[in-house]
Order: structure tokens, then sequence, then C-alpha cells
């Protein structure tokens, strides 16, 4: 079975507007069902969660199924995932608790790869604990992220390593494995970012070997919210601030206040939308397996256009890709000689094509690379882009530069 662009378009009312986007690392559009299940979850009964009356019941489903769901599509353990308000509220949250053990003279490592809610988070930690902070820089001219590059800050007083999966800026995908091997042997606890590996890539968090593994359903078809996935009993281990009669049950314990229903079921038929775009996988097949089908299918269609694009761009005069690395996600950095790209995203958006500019929260990232706080023009490509809103793109830019 082929991948049918078309049929997956049709799935969000939001490309009826005519805008080519190219912003999904910033947010995809919604598909009908997922809008369909946040109002079907609104429109029944819904309450405190329990087992007697309907709203009660309701609730629980919902709950359960959103952590199943979640666990399927990161290969870990519904027990331990985490709803949060989003990833970097997340991070912040378990960057307090984490860091309340910490002793002056501990050390934590941050990567320059990152986006800046997986650095500020354990820099403002180690503050307030008196550790060091680490810095693992990536190579400029590949844009890599070699894992001796972080197995060089770590010591015997490493408690935390916090490393992007994929970056948001340039899409490199750094080897986690690797890395979690090195920073296991150190003794230390890994935290990645996935929030934009997540989008386009099957993730096994056990494969990994991330302690911790944050996500945003709404990069990848959901609602605006985060996620965390880690094992149950390692959540046990952590006393995160809590109301004295919430539950301290795990993984209830990290989740403040009533749950949003709403966005829960939203988000769990936003996986299953995702394991409909499988090639080949059978009704019969189970979720996770459908789901790596799909994602399958959908880094080759995305990794083709993004081949497309870059061998067109290479043609024009006066643009530098940034996006290097080997290992990547389907993300352009695109720099202007004697332009600014600002300019060049308010030209793509009179023609009704969406590429953003700008350094999107990964501040070191983009300083490292020497375009200070300025970045460059993102163009991000997710699973509904197809050649017309590539030819749309080239000839935009081609109309820029002109």
């Amino acid at each position: 079975m082929s991948y049918d662009v078309g049929a997956v378009r049709a799935q969000f009312p939001a490309l009826r507007s005519g805008t080519a986007h190219f912003d999904g690392p910033g947010g995809t559009q919604t598909p009908a069902s997922v809008i369909a299940a946040i109002g079907e979850a609104m429109s029944r009964p819904l309450s405190i969660r329990g087992a007697a009356l309907p709203g009660e019941t309701n609730a629980e489903e919902i709950v359960l199924g959103f952590r199943r769901a979640m666990a399927d599509l990161l290969g870990a353990d519904p027990g331990g995932i985490v709803y949060g308000r989003s990833a970097t509220q997340l991070t912040y949250d378990f960057s307090r608790t984490l860091g309340g053990s910490w002793s002056p003279g501990d050390e934590v490592v941050v990567s320059r790869l990152d986006h800046d809610a997986n650095i500020r988070p354990w820099v403002r930690a180690a503050e307030r604990a008196g550790a060091v902070v680490r810095w693992a820089d990536f190579d400029p001219a590949t844009g890599e992220l070699p894992p001796e590059a972080v197995g060089a800050q770590l010591t015997e007083r490493t408690r935390l390593v916090a490393v992007t999966g994929a970056s948001n800026l340039i899409g490199t995908r750094p080897d986690i494995p690797a890395i979690a091997g090195l920073v296991h042997r150190a003794g230390a606890l890994l935290y990645v970012d996935g929030v934009h590996l997540t989008a386009h890539h099957t993730v096994d968090v056990e494969r990994l070997g991330a302690d911790f593994f944050v996500c945003s359903p709404y990069k990848f078809f959901g609602p605006h919210h985060g996620v965390l996935a880690a094992r149950p009993e390692l959540l046990d281990t952590l006393r995160p601030d809590k109301l004295a009669p919430s539950t301290d049950a795990v993984p209830e314990r990290f989740e403040l206040g009533t749950l949003p229903y709403e966005v829960m079921a939203g988000t769990r038929a936003a996986v299953d939308f995702l394991a409909s775009l499988g090639a080949g996988s059978g009704a019969d097949a189970g979720r996770r397996e459908r789901l790596r089908s799909a994602y399958a299918a959908i880094d080759a269609h995305e990794t083709a256009l993004r081949v497309y694009i870059e061998k067109a761009v290479r043609g024009l005069d006066g643009v530098t890709v940034r996006s290097r690395a080997a290992e990547r996600t389907p993300t352009l950095l695109l720099t202007f000689e004697g332009r600014d790209a600002t300019d060049a995203y308010r030209a793509l958006a009179r023609t009704g094509v969406h590429a953003p500019a700008g350094s999107f929260y990964a501040l070191e990232a983009s300083r490292h690379l020497g375009l200070g706080d300025s970045g460059g023009l993102r163009v991000g490509l997710s699973a509904y882009n197809d050649t017309d809103d590539v030819e749309r793109l080239l000839t935009g830019l081609s109309d820029f530069l002109r």
C-alpha cells in the first residue's frame, strides 16, 4: 500500500484554507477525528474519576485510554505516563523535584543543541542547589552532537544529563542510546526532550535508554499539552510538591488538579489517527505495530520531500542550508546572504506559504551556529505536506531572491 497524501490531507479541515504549512515543528494542524473526539468527550457526562456514575466512569475510561495510547506510541508503561500542561512545564516540575536532592558540587550536563525548555529548567535547578552546569557542544559545521561530546562532560559528580532526541532548529538526531550508555555508566539519569523527535520517528523509550522522555501531542496532530514517560518504579522514588489530600499514587502524584479529560481524549484520537496511516498494517494488528508501520510510511514520504527541497535550494544563489547532520528530521534551517530570514518569511506568507523565521527557543543552538538570536527560516515538513506545497515554497523562495 502506497502512502496516499491526498487521503491524509482530506482529513485536515484547516488545510482547506489553502495555506501551505511548513510550520509543523511549531505545531501541526488537527485532523477531524481528533476534533470529533474532543467534542464527543465534552458531550457525554463527565465528573471526577470514579466507578459508580456515568460521568465518573467516562472520566476514568478517558484517562486510562490516554495512558495506554501514549504508552503504545512511546513504547512505555502506561503506569509511567504523566500528563502535563506542556513539555516545558513538565521539565520545570521535574527539575525542581530532582534538583531538590542535589548538593553543592554536584553536576548537571546540558547540550547547546537543545530547545531552551531542556536547558533553562536544569540551569535554574543547579543554581538553587549550588550544582555545576557543564555544556556539551555540537559541531556547528556538521550539526552533529557526537556521544563523546557528552561523555567528555561526565564525572563521578554528574547527577543528570539533559539532551534532545532531535533538534527543533536544525533537525539533528543525536545517538541517544549511545549517550544513554555513557550516562548510565557514570551513574547519572538521562532526561530526553523528544518533542521534535516524536513527530517524525518511532520512539521506544527503553531502547533509547531515556530515564525521562517528554513530548508534545500538538506536534503530532493532537491537542496542546505535554506528556512525560518514565518507569513507574523510578517515578515512585520522587516526591513532588502536591496537595495533602491528593492521591500519592503514580503517576497521579505528578498531575496537579482535575485532569482535562477532553484534551486527553483528543490525544488518544491523535495516536489512533497516526496508527491509521501505516502502509500494510492490517486491522488485526496491534496499535504499537500499526504505529511502527505508520512512522515508516511517514518517514519515507517526508524524507523524499526533504531531499527534493534540498536539491532545489542548493541551486539558489545566496542560500545556506544549516541542517547537515547525517541523521535528522525533515527540518531545514535556511539563511540568506545579505538578506534577513524574516523578510523571506514575510514574502512567503504573502503567497500563502507558512515557513516561519527565528531561533524558535533554541537560543544556544542559534548562537553556536553564529546566527545570534535571529536564527533563520525554518522549513518543517509534516505528514500532510505534498509536492504542490513544495513547489509553492520553492517558487516563493526563488521570487524572494530574484
